[in-house]
């Protein structure tokens, strides 16, 4: 068993390597560093920082992992283009994990994918122009003609998802819906076979798409929640057989 010193060094170096990566974030928003932009030489950021540089490289690979930076050997480091990558990994583990040990992480991630939407589909539906009515008629017909072909509609659904909301013109909430498409693609894997069939799904969508037409947010809403509603059965049933 550790003693109590040895827990207190190793907390108090990660806390240092915590420390660390914030001074290394707050030196690119100080220099102003857009994403590609090159950072300082290992040299250069272990003088400046005032750290050994091991210890300051420890801190870049966590910086990497978050995609904060890019490392490309033999070129440098560089401020990491905005993606959620690292983001949407950890909440896909997190949700896995949460499936064997009673799904509740798994259940609040779903919520929060179902919150988020819910409260942005009135203002989606608002926005909806004549051209991106149209796209999304498009994403229906193509889930439809996947569904008529025995074919898979997973990555149909998403790209009609990504469609929904496409009239806000909020690139950052894309991203983040993205990323719990990502982690609620995950969660169907881990549930196990659906009970609905492609061709239902595909008939939700073509419902959703005739209440957006008509300009009703709330029978769209509705309509979506059953999707949530379905999965969180999958998930109790899961559970429960473990």
């Amino acid at each position: 068993m550790e003693s109590g010193m040895v827990r207190q060094a190793r907390y108090s170096a990660q806390t240092r390597l915590r420390a660390l990566q914030s001074d290394i974030m707050d030196l690119i928003l100080e220099r102003e560093l857009e994403a590609g932009d090159p950072l300082p030489t290992e040299s250069e950021l272990a003088a400046s920082l005032g750290v050994g540089r091991n210890t300051l490289r420890e801190s870049l690979k966590v910086l990497q992992a978050m995609g904060v930076i890019e490392i490309r050997h033999g070129f440098g480091m560089f401020v990491a283009p905005s993606n959620f990558d690292a983001f949407a990994d950890g909440l896909v583990f997190r949700s896995r994990l949460s499936l064997r040990q009673g799904g509740e992480d798994a259940l609040q991630l779903l919520g929060i994918r179902e919150a988020l939407e819910s409260g942005l589909l009135p203002a989606a539906v608002a926005a909806t122009a004549p051209g991106q009515l149209a796209r999304l008629a498009e994403s229906v017909e193509h889930m439809e003609e996947l569904a008529q072909a025995g074919g898979h509609t997973a990555a149909a659904d998403a790209e009609f998802h990504r469609r929904l909301f496409e009239p806000l013109g909020n690139d950052l909430l894309q991203q983040l819906l993205g990323v719990f498409w990502k982690v609620y693609r995950r969660i169907q894997l881990e549930a196990g076979p659906s009970q609905e069939d492609a061709a239902a799904v595909a008939a939700l969508h073509r419902k959703i798409y005739d209440a957006v037409a008509a300009g009703d947010a709330a029978a769209a809403g509705g309509l979506l929640a059953s999707r949530f509603e379905e999965l969180r059965e999958r998930i109790a049933a899961l559970v429960a057989g473990r």
